[in-house]
């Protein structure tokens, strides 16, 4: 990726899943909106970002039709681990087994 922006390079945007992914559009969005705003009233400092933000839209849309397209797989939601945890046998041991019981008493 030569253009664009760190945050949504398209090996990042594979692990979003899709609500994310059109947070970050909408996001993006604005932006380009902030953008075209700054640049008719003389104000944009860097016309690089224009660039950058619409292939960012465009790499997202990509990422989007591809997974209903069935070329890219949607990533499956893991489980929250605490930051501060280490990931040592115990804790990966914890996790799964807070796991199976919230399925249990979610089945119950």
């Amino acid at each position: 990726m030569a253009i664009g922006s760190k945050e949504l390079a398209s090996h990042e945007l594979d692990t979003f899943e899709n609500e994310r992914l059109f947070d970050e559009l909408k996001k993006a969005k604005e932006e380009l909106f902030n953008l075209r705003f700054q640049s008719a009233t003389g104000q944009l400092e860097s016309h690089g970002r224009l660039r950058a933000v619409k292939r960012d839209i465009a790499r997202i849309y990509t990422v989007l039709r591809e997974r209903e397209l069935g070329i890219r797989a949607t990533p499956v939601a893991a489980p929250a681990v605490a930051k501060d945890e280490k990931k040592t046998k115990k804790a990966k041991t914890a996790v799964v087994e807070d796991a199976a019981v919230e399925t249990e008493t979610k089945e119950a």
